[in-house]
């Protein structure tokens, strides 16, 4: 899965047959660390009713035809939920020499 924020919306009229009624997004990936634009947009098919502007979680490859319910949808990528909050706990580490307490 990964974390992204939808930038723009596509119209198709013509379609293939399992997309007909799917609204598709244009989603730009985003480093969770910082929240910052990761890589190149790409397109999602939108299965929560996301908006432009949200920050989305998108399954990609087989998960995403079965985040559909329709294995047989030619999708690569759907958004399957909107982000409210992102929380990353960060962890320090300490080194320790040899011979040091």
């Amino acid at each position: 899965m990964e974390i992204g924020q939808v930038i723009g919306t596509v119209v198709s009229t013509r379609k293939h047959e399992r997309l007909v009624g799917s609204k598709i997004q244009i989603v730009q990936p985003l480093d969770p660390r910082n929240m910052t634009a990761k890589g190149e947009p790409y397109v999602a098919v939108d299965a929560v009713g996301a908006g432009v502007g949200e920050q989305v979680l998108i399954a990609r490859g087989s998960a995403a035809r079965k985040a559909m319910d329709n294995e047989s949808a030619p999708v690569d990528a759907t958004i399957v939920g909107i982000i409210d909050e992102v929380d990353i706990a960060t962890v320090e580490t300490t080194a320790v020499r040899a011979g040091r307490n």
